[in-house]
């Protein structure tokens, strides 16, 4: 039986992610429009977002934080650019994205001293085998796999490497121990549901320290520059962006940080999004036909949870048809308005990816669960001819 309660906010998206509960465009009424983001005003909102941004995340007083063009992607390869080459590096994936960050390093860098170390999806690579003599480049959360790393306990205190971390979906979600990571990265759009487009970047005093002393023999266009004349340019961090940000895309930044202190900063942002987790988590041991994709409860993500089929006729088809069965399954819900955008990554295993950030209701993450389970027992009536 179709279920009678449908979610508030049905937007499961994984990015951009929905917006913060109450949101409404009056939040953006007080936006810097037709002014320049050089100005004074303009960099005083651009500072905004770094000074709350640091407040909210705990970010110690010596680091850097800086806004920077395109997003995580833009914000990650900036890193790998002005970084790399100083010595060997590790490069630490398990899903789409982090493989992304291999391709870079290996084909496009060209990089000669590199080593992977993978698992597939739904897996943790051994992280005991990082060699932190060298560089080492991860991220924090598979946004495509649901497999995050459980803590920063495998990371050395007394490493020699930098640790390079893409943390785009796990920033203001989880809890990320800032002396264990010398560079971190994140996207606007991600666990605060912002504007897409605009990228973070926080540089440990050891990250400067590498930018001041080591000069990449490679072109650097200027969007990925950080250094002139040796030297870090400071203006990047205290609002002075490289190109031109949308001020109305900062405007929204703002309202979402302030809005993360006003629900208690980030011990309650963890809270909200760990109980989305725990709330699919008992659904997922009443299932019949839904599991996660990774199996160890420790590496499961509270952001991008990411299920599989078990049911047997379904696992029984071909990929190809998995995938069918999964589309049509996303495209149900879709229809019934019970849940946007919670098909599954395209390069992911075949099931459904329900974003449960700190800006998804619990209630909500509720709501959908019956839905889930009368689209799937909906399709898989249609599939069967039953």
């Amino acid at each position: 039986m179709k279920p009678a309660r449908r979610p508030s906010n049905p937007l499961f998206s994984s990015g951009p992610c929905a917006k913060r509960p109450g949101w409404s465009l009056d939040a953006l009424d007080g936006a810097l429009l037709g002014r320049s983001h050089r100005s004074k005003p303009g960099k005083a909102k651009l500072k905004e977002v770094i000074d709350l941004t640091r407040a909210v995340l705990a970010i110690p007083g010596d680091y850097r934080i800086g806004i920077v063009p395109a997003s995580d992607t833009g914000a990650v390869e900036m890193a790998l650019w002005n970084l790399l080459g100083e010595r060997g590096v590790e490069m630490v994936a398990w899903e789409s994205f982090g493989k992304e960050w291999v391709t870079d390093v290996t084909k496009q860098l060209r990089m000669s001293d590199v080593r992977t170390i993978q698992a597939p999806y739904g897996e943790l690579p051994d992280l005991s085998q990082a060699d932190f003599s060298r560089d080492v480049v991860f991220t924090w959360n598979g946004t495509t796999s649901g497999v995050r790393v459980p803590d920063g306990d495998w990371i050395p205190a007394d490493r020699q490497g930098l640790s390079i971390c893409d943390a785009t979906s796990a920033a203001f979600a989880m809890d990320i121990p800032w002396s264990k990571i010398d560079v971190a990265t994140w996207s606007w759009q991600k666990v605060l549901g912002g504007e897409a487009a605009h990228g973070m970047l926080v540089l440990s005093p050891r990250a400067v320290a590498r930018l001041e002393s080591f000069q990449p023999d490679r072109p650097l266009p200027k969007i990925f520059r950080l250094t002139s004349g040796g030297k870090l340019i400071e203006g990047i961090f205290v609002g002075d962006t490289i190109n031109t940000p949308s001020m109305l895309c900062v405007e929204d930044a703002i309202d979402g940080l302030r809005w993360s202190l006003s629900v208690g900063g980030l011990t309650q942002l963890i809270r909200r999004s760990e109980q989305n987790l725990r709330i699919v988590s008992e659904w997922v041991a009443a299932s019949t036909w839904a599991g996660f994709l990774a199996d160890d409860p420790a590496t499961r993500s509270c952001t991008s949870i990411c299920l599989r089929f078990i049911d047997p006729e379904v696992t029984a088809l071909t990929p190809e048809a998995q995938a069918d069965f999964a589309k049509k399954l996303a495209a149900l819900l879709e229809k019934e308005e019970a849940a946007f955008d919670a098909g599954s990554y395209r390069d992911a295993p075949p099931g459904l990816r329900l974003w449960g950030g700190a800006t998804v209701e619990n209630e909500d993450m509720e709501a959908v669960l019956p839905w889930l389970d009368w689209a799937f027992a909906t399709v898989k009536a249609e599939t069967f001819g039953r």
